[in-house]
């Protein structure tokens, strides 16, 4: 397993976000996350690969901007799984390697992929997420980390943000503050967005209307709920509030 950023005290955390490919969280709740960090929440993010069939760049590339952007939203850490980019799979020794890393921090709260997307592996990282998620709390599936045995640990919710395909989402998030530090974590992601520089081929994001996409998404799923920007998330289960004017 890579670390791209190498913490030795193992800490609990409030957020613990799963991306498919780095760029991934960035794109789909680094407002969110900013915003988390910005309140004192201990946030993390786990990629499931390296990104390296992306067109641009290359992955020891995509690790360096993976640092660039960690540093701007202020996490705890960043690592890196090394699943191979495209052909992962949802079995039990990607779930196992899952379940490590949600028993070692025992997340409150798990972020992961939209539950289907442009890119196959969004949706299917999605899945993997969620089933690790709760097969991490079953206590007769026994794993270790750094030779200690690990007691098992299931996420309070799961939260899937939503990507590149539009889908209707279950609530969004007010990020009109750190609207600016989302899209800056973006492109701490040079090789793969806009950059007039590039001597690379162009893809379906690397041209300048990607980013005013990005953006322009988050204002479309503020504006119903009365927000300059906004991230949107599916569930999957049924929020329960207190009171009604807990929806206020």
């Amino acid at each position: 397993m890579l670390i791209l950023e190498h913490y030795s005290l193992i800490m609990k955390l409030d957020i613990l976000a799963f991306g498919a490919h780095p760029d991934d969280v960035e794109l789909g709740a680094g407002g969110v996350i900013a915003k988390e960090v910005a309140k004192g929440k201990k946030v993390a993010i786990v990629d499931l690969t390296r990104g390296e069939l992306g067109t641009r760049g290359s992955a020891d590339l995509r690790d360096l901007e993976a640092i660039a952007s960690s540093k701007v939203l202020g996490i705890e850490f960043r690592s890196n799984l090394g699943f191979r980019d495209g052909f992962f799979l949802n079995d039990e020794a990607h779930k196992l390697a899952i379940i490590k890393q949600i028993r070692k921090y025992k997340p409150t709260v798990v972020m992961c992929n939209a539950i289907y997307d442009r890119h196959i592996d969004h949706g299917r990282g999605s899945n993997l997420v969620s089933e690790a998620c709760f097969l991490s709390g079953l206590s007769k599936i026994v794993t270790s980390y750094d030779g200690i045995n690990q007691e098992a640990w299931r996420p309070e919710v799961v939260y899937h943000y939503i990507q590149d395909r539009f889908i209707k989402p279950d609530f969004v998030v007010d990020i009109s503050d750190f609207i600016e530090t989302k899209m800056n974590a973006v492109k701490a992601f040079g090789s793969q967005f806009y950059n007039p520089n590039s001597t690379e081929p162009e893809t379906a994001i690397s041209g300048i209307t990607f980013l005013e996409f990005v953006a322009s998404r988050a204002k479309e799923v503020g504006r119903p709920a009365g927000f300059s920007y906004a991230e949107a998330f599916t569930v999957e289960r049924t929020i329960g509030v207190n009171s009604f004017f807990d929806l206020l």
